[in-house]
């Protein structure tokens, strides 16, 4: 029995961490033991985490799974696109470039940022009161 192959890639964005599993198949996702259409009600999200796929013509061809955890609906959607993209490139180096150019590869960073001490948030002060 010859062993399926199974390409593994970890996405993020902002404070959400997917782990994505993509394995020969006909086109079926499931996020944390869930169907896709069940896990993310909204439909910009489907669209968004398809988005490599719909790029390189691998809709149909694959398997994934993923586990998601961390973030809102947004955060867990591109987090989920990024792991299924670094998966795309590990099974096909020659698909990186049109991924690339798409802006799939790259890891978006932005987080929320931190309330300093002393301050009403992270960058609200207090208001100055002369008396």
């Amino acid at each position: 029995m010859a062993q399926e192959t199974i390409y593994y890639a970890t996405g993020k964005r902002k404070n959400a961490i997917a782990r994505t599993w993509m394995m020969p198949g006909k086109g079926d996702i499931t996020v944390n033991d869930r169907p896709l259409d069940d896990y993310f009600k909204v439909p910009t999200a489907i669209t968004i985490l398809k988005q490599p796929l719909v790029l390189t013509n691998n809709e149909e061809s694959f398997d994934i799974k993923v586990k998601v955890k961390g973030g809102g609906v947004s955060g867990q959607a591109g987090a989920v696109r990024h792991g299924i993209t670094k998966a795309l490139i590990e099974f096909d180096l020659s698909l990186r470039a049109p991924l690339k150019k798409a802006g799939f590869v790259t890891r978006d960073p932005r987080k929320k940022e931190r309330k300093k001490y002393g301050q009403k948030g992270a960058r609200a002060r207090f208001q100055f009161s002369k008396r």
